[in-house]
């Protein structure tokens, strides 16, 4: 709980500075890459949060990072910060809050829709615009294959979950026999 408050505090003041310098994608971009980097690297991570190591050394990885990647001045300063204030563990919390305020900036959201079996391309089109009738927003899909929802699909935008599986159907109709008894 306490890293999702610090994620948005950190991701909304680098989301004005980003949005005056016109560059919430670079932002989001090199964001995504550090928390990726924090992530997967467990020397990196360890360099960055080992309370073993003083202050000032696990500040300068971060500035070694930061000056290997060549990221704009800002967002290096940004990065900088971070592992000054002894907040480089909320990378990946204030990566994903930033991006999902770019996101509501550009009226995007993110759906997922889980099949069967793979599908076509033009039945994934139909999905994709279907969504965006109902959300009346622009919709990034990906798409999930299930086999245990034995057929039919289940959408997920945001809050919103469509569940037209036949999995869950049968679950429904087995529901109503057993209440009818």
């Amino acid at each position: 709980m306490k890293n999702d408050i610090l994620a948005k505090r950190y991701a909304k003041a680098l989301f004005v500075v980003g949005k005056e310098e016109n560059a919430l994608d670079e932002y989001a971009k090199t964001l995504k890459e550090f928390a990726d980097l924090y992530t997967t690297i467990p020397a990196v991570r360890d360099g960055l949060t080992n309370r073993m190591y003083p202050a000032d050394v696990r500040e300068k990885v971060m500035a070694e990072i930061v000056k290997t990647a060549a990221v704009p001045q800002i967002m290096g300063n940004f990065l900088n910060l971070l592992a000054q204030k002894n907040r480089a563990n909320v990378l990946p919390e204030i990566a994903q809050t930033f991006h999902a305020m770019v996101d509501v900036e550009r009226n995007i959201c993110q759906g997922v829709v889980i099949t069967a079996k793979a599908l076509e391309p033009g039945l994934q089109d139909k999905a994709k615009q279907t969504l965006e009738k109902i959300t009346g927003k622009q919709v990034v899909l990906k798409v999930q294959v299930d086999p245990s929802i034995i057929g039919g699909m289940i959408a997920k935008v945001g809050d919103l979950i469509l569940d037209g599986s036949i999995k869950t159907q049968l679950e429904g109709l087995k529901e109503s026999i057993k209440g009818s008894e």
